[in-house]
């Protein structure tokens, strides 16, 4: 991941200012406030706080507007890792090379854990100090968030993964789900940070909004790649999980090869939405490489 400039400096801002904002929760259960802080501290890329940081400091915003969109966009992801890992979905017993967290903890912790993560994330954004004219655009970003990760975006499309197990879908139907379950978070780190812009026009957002939806697509078919190409190591989470559950998956539908392709060829459509805009975003171009050519 040496190719992604500023990958540490902005793991270590996101990660403290999270810390930062647990520590300042009154301790009403112990237990329950460990788990939160094992499902949101322990490890991980912070692939959707780098993406926000990138995007903002494309657009000339201030980092500190930027921390309140990161931090939320991370409960959100940790609480629905939380939540995929139950036995009652995905039901692992890895993440990140650790326990899961109804493992570490026990499943009704770890159920409350994740719900109190995805409140945090609303209580960050909705109490945040943002610059006053990033203030203004608070109920938007709160909007954002909400089609992002509810019924509309993440949770509806683990609704239809869920569904699919078992059951052989189509390549739209795929692309529709996981452009749901994995694609609608990564758009938002993007159209979020866009959001605290404010001299952005329409159709750099249009651009924007069509970089991070073939990202996003990207990331997950890279994902289903490495589900049956990386090691239990590399993964940090029991490899071939997607085959064992008998889940549609590209390249169990287009095969290996043609999987690869499928994932060049969004990542050259992410590349050419990036080229029409008037900002250095090879940050950004960085990113949709690393997507595309990771192996954990």
């Amino acid at each position: 991941m040496s190719n992604l400039l500023k990958l540490e400096a902005f793991q270590t801002r996101i990660n403290q200012f999270l810390s930062d904002k647990l520590d300042t929760l009154v301790v009403n259960d112990e237990k329950l406030l460990a788990a939160m802080r094992y499902g949101l501290l322990i490890g991980g890329k912070r692939m959707r706080p780098y993406l926000a940081y990138t995007v903002g400091e494309a657009l000339n915003v201030e980092l500190s507007d930027i921390d309140g969109v990161a931090a939320a966009l991370e409960c959100i992801h940790a609480y629905s890792l939380l939540h995929d890992d139950l036995p009652a979905m995905d039901d692992d017993d890895l993440r990140r090379g650790q326990p899961t967290c109804h493992k570490k903890f026990d499943e009704a912790t770890a159920i409350l854990a994740g719900d109190s993560l995805q409140t945090l994330a609303f209580d960050i954004l909705a109490n945040h100090t943002f610059t006053a004219k990033v203030e203004a655009k608070k109920i938007v970003l709160i909007q954002l968030l909400v089609k992002a990760s509810g019924y509309e975006g993440m949770c509806g499309g683990q609704a239809l993964d869920l569904s699919a197990t078992d059951k052989s879908i189509s390549l739209s139907e795929l692309e529709h789900l996981h452009s749901l379950k994995t694609g609608a978070l990564l758009e938002a780190s993007v159209s979020m940070a866009a959001e605290c812009a404010t001299d952005l026009t329409k159709e750099d957002k249009e651009q924007l909004t069509a970089f991070a939806r073939n990202v996003g697509l990207a990331y997950q078919v890279r994902d289903d790649i490495i589900d049956i190409t990386s090691s239990e190591e590399e993964l940090g989470k029991p490899a071939g999980s997607d085959l064992a559950a008998n889940k549609s998956t590209y390249p169990s539908l287009l095969g290996l090869d043609s999987a690869q392709q499928k994932a060049d060829d969004l990542y050259q459509s992410a590349l050419q939405a990036l080229s029409t805009l008037p900002y250095n975003t090879q940050s950004l171009a960085n990113f949709a490489t690393f997507i595309v050519q990771r192996n954990g």
